[in-house]
């Protein structure tokens, strides 16, 4: 899966234009409560749950749920942390490897997956993203009149989205209390690193370029994007944060901005590190005289999920190791 980090991202960049609501900001996959025969029927009062999705369309969800298909990473960390996975019947490929997952299962590209065999897994839940077809309306309508529950959830941009879709994928799936549990640790990590944050004086603040995609295209993000704000949580500052969402970068942006730091989650090249290090050009660059380039733990700063948490504390040791290491 060579490029697989870059290839979350730039899907989710496209994504992000044409979210689950479509252009017009009317949900793309609205749809009445459906029965497994395509007809809402009385009888499934008491068996299904009417609710709204996050894209603003309404679903019914069965109260039994035995079988979930999940079309994102970040769907797949989040249902197997709420202790789901063993009801994961498929997934797409870029979830291969999560814990918690079974490995035996059918997997499927996000942005143009099988749907006559995802249609035949007949699952009870699938959860998307705005990435799979983003281009086309009402994709999903042949398993949603087979009986499917499918829930599009957009691409969380911040941390507080990223809490908002646990919360609502806890309580969709009938596990409330896990997603209860879930956020409780995840909101207590991240006030733990805030407090932390908050005794660096201002003066001590770094400056960091992140990397997603290397030369000689690379492609990093401004404010607007969750790597961001990861960032500045735990005091530290993005020299791209006078620019908005997933961007392109040029080597001279770089090397004006002069970052303390620099990170990169590059993940499909041999070594990323020595590569930025040795860049023509560079060499009067803070972080690269002073050799501040590190490798970021790829997965945990990919994904939109509680899981960040990894990410940022690998950050912040890295940067402010008096302050963080001192409050493990």
């Amino acid at each position: 899966m060579k490029q697989k980090l870059i290839s979350i991202f730039l899907i989710a960049a496209m994504a992000v234009l044409c979210a689950c609501g479509g252009a017009d900001s009317q949900p793309r996959n609205t749809r009445q409560p459906q029965a497994s025969d395509g007809k809402t029927k009385d009888s499934d009062k008491e068996t299904k749950r009417t609710m709204t999705d996050p894209s603003g369309a309404e679903i019914t969800v069965p109260q039994q749920i035995n079988s979930i298909i999940t079309l994102s990473p970040s769907f797949s960390e989040i249902v197997a942390a709420l202790g789901l996975g063993d009801k994961i019947t498929a997934y797409d490929i870029y979830s291969a490897g999560i814990e918690g997952l079974p490995s035996d299962v059918p997997t499927f590209d996000i942005t143009n997956p099988d749907m006559e065999q995802l249609t035949a897994l007949n699952p009870d839940i699938m959860l998307v993203t705005d990435e799979s077809f983003f281009d086309q309306e009402s994709p999903y309508k042949a398993l949603i009149d087979a009986g499917t529950c499918v829930i599009c959830i957009p691409n969380s941009m911040d941390i507080a989205g990223i809490k908002n879709n646990i919360k609502f994928l806890a309580d969709a799936l009938g596990v409330s209390q896990a997603g209860d549990t879930l956020l409780k640790d995840f909101n207590e990590q991240l006030e733990e690193l805030a407090d932390t944050a908050a005794e660096i004086p201002k003066e001590e603040h770094k400056r960091v370029y992140f990397e997603i995609a290397p030369a000689p295209n690379m492609y990093s993000f401004g404010k607007g994007v969750f790597l961001n704000e990861m960032i500045e949580w735990i005091g530290a500052e993005n020299i791209l944060a006078d620019q908005s969402d997933w961007l392109t970068v040029e080597g001279e942006t770089i090397v004006k901005a002069d970052p303390d730091f620099i990170f990169t989650n590059v993940s499909y090249t041999d070594d990323p590190v020595k590569e930025i290090l040795s860049r023509d050009g560079w060499a009067d660059i803070s972080a690269i005289a002073n050799e501040n380039v590190y490798l970021i733990d790829n997965n945990s700063s990919s994904q939109p999920t509680h899981n960040i948490i990894k990410a940022m504390r690998q950050m912040a040791e890295i940067i402010y190791p008096d302050y963080y290491t001192k409050a493990e």
